[in-house]
């Protein structure tokens, strides 16, 4: 359904940041004509422009894919408030993709084809990202796409705006056998196709340094009972369990895994995740993940300005009580990477946005300075955090500069 949107409260300062005085100062421009911005019937006024939001916010994957909802809403509402795009307010149509990836590309060509969407916003599993995927490239419309992921797709159709594998994946082994000492490794994963190419990358990657994976396994969505896994796993003995469990199954993974005696704090197996944020957490515990690691681009503890006024707009909006992770900032940044792009080319058409995309920066991102690669990619920086038993990472490791994405990485 078509939602309007409701004034928000208050910005303090974040309305100071250079993003959105310069979206102010556009907005105040002359207004384009709509037959001008508008030449391949997408919906677009001359007050208002129409985008998606495409995500589960029922199933076993509404824990994780709810902050990106928040997140999109958020920046929406903050461009709003600032101007709109183009001098048009953005209306957004949401759509729940229901953990069912058929549901997800139903849904996708709902929002492309009916209500002709200028943008969507959405997706979080690879297994819906690749549901949606023909139905974009068919129809020619542009989904931003937050999800870090296992790489191998380059798509003239899609911004993806979280880390690919030689980012994420390759980073955080390469981290914790240098700083680690790491030598062998139990791959654990959600049996769809982000674990199962995430392990074969990470195998891949493992072998090629002369190191063991001594064990692999991977359990249906929304699976609860690991304890056969955790037994193998204590059988083994391996220096790193790498964990790519999703979704809802991550709250009876670690609470079991804790409650057969692993001290993670200990390090002993060291557990290093790729899939586990703050959303996460808070569902899991952080008493029951205390200890483990995480490699990502975003932890809601960085400390920068850009950072410290997202979060405080983020708790304004959805309650002090709200948490932050990765791919709920990478969502943040889908809507803004659109507006750039849209008033770079003077146009809502995708043709125009996908010409106008590569080389767009974004100094005021809250992970701090991202730019969109060639390969509809970003330049961003790689991190790795240590869970506290606040539901927080601590930061311990992060690149000293941009890494540029390959999301086709040797295997």
């Amino acid at each position: 359904m078509s939602i309007t949107q409701n004034t928000p409260r208050r910005w303090g300062r974040w309305l100071a940041l250079p993003a959105l005085a310069l979206a102010s100062t556009l907005s105040h421009a002359a207004v384009p004509p709509t037959s001008e911005v508008n030449t391949t019937g997408l919906a677009v006024t001359d007050t208002t422009v129409k985008v998606g939001i495409l995500h589960s916010i029922t199933g076993t994957m509404a824990i994780s894919e709810t902050g990106s909802v928040q997140a999109e809403k958020l920046a929406i509402e903050q461009i709003n408030a600032a101007g709109g795009v183009l001098g048009r307010q953005i209306e957004y149509i949401q759509e729940d993709g229901a953990s069912d990836w058929p549901t997800f590309a139903e849904k996708s060509r709902k929002l492309l084809i009916n209500d002709k969407v200028a943008a969507v916003f959405g997706c979080w599993t690879s297994a819906s990202r690749k549901a949606v995927l023909p139905i974009f490239e068919q129809y020619n419309g542009m989904l931003y796409y937050p999800t870090f992921y296992e790489g191998l797709e380059q798509s003239p159709n899609v911004i993806y705006t979280g880390q690919e594998a030689t980012q994420q994946i390759i980073a955080g082994i390469d981290w914790v056998v240098r700083e680690k000492g790491a030598e062998s490794f139990y791959l654990l994963g959600s049996d769809y196709i982000w674990p199962r190419t995430s392990n074969k990358i990470a195998r891949a990657h493992i072998e090629s340094l002369g190191l063991e994976v001594v064990g692999e396994d991977y359990y249906p969505l929304g699976h609860t009972q690991f304890n056969s896994v955790i037994n193998r796993i204590r059988l083994k003995k391996p220096d790193v369990i790498y964990a790519i469990v999703v979704g809802g199954s991550n709250v009876a993974f670690y609470r079991q895994l804790q409650a057969a005696g692993f001290d993670l704090t200990q390090e002993s197996p060291l557990l290093l995740t790729i899939s586990v944020t703050e959303d996460e957490i808070l569902g899991i515990g952080g008493q029951n993940i205390e200890g483990a690691y995480a490699a990502m681009k975003y932890f809601q503890s960085l400390d920068n300005p850009n950072n410290e006024a997202f979060v405080e707009a983020f708790k304004e909006r959805w309650g002090d009580d709200i948490v932050i992770g990765d791919v709920t900032q990478a969502a943040y940044l889908g809507p803004w990477l659109w507006k750039a792009a849209v008033e770079k080319a003077g146009s809502f058409d995708i043709d125009k946005i996908r010409e106008a995309s590569p080389g767009i920066e974004l100094t005021t991102a809250p992970e701090g300075y991202v730019r969109i690669h060639e390969n509809h990619h970003l330049w961003s920086k790689t991190r790795v955090g240590r869970a506290m038993d606040n539901g927080q990472y601590e930061v311990v490791f992060e690149t000293d500069e941009l890494m540029e994405p390959d999301p086709f990485p040797e295997m």
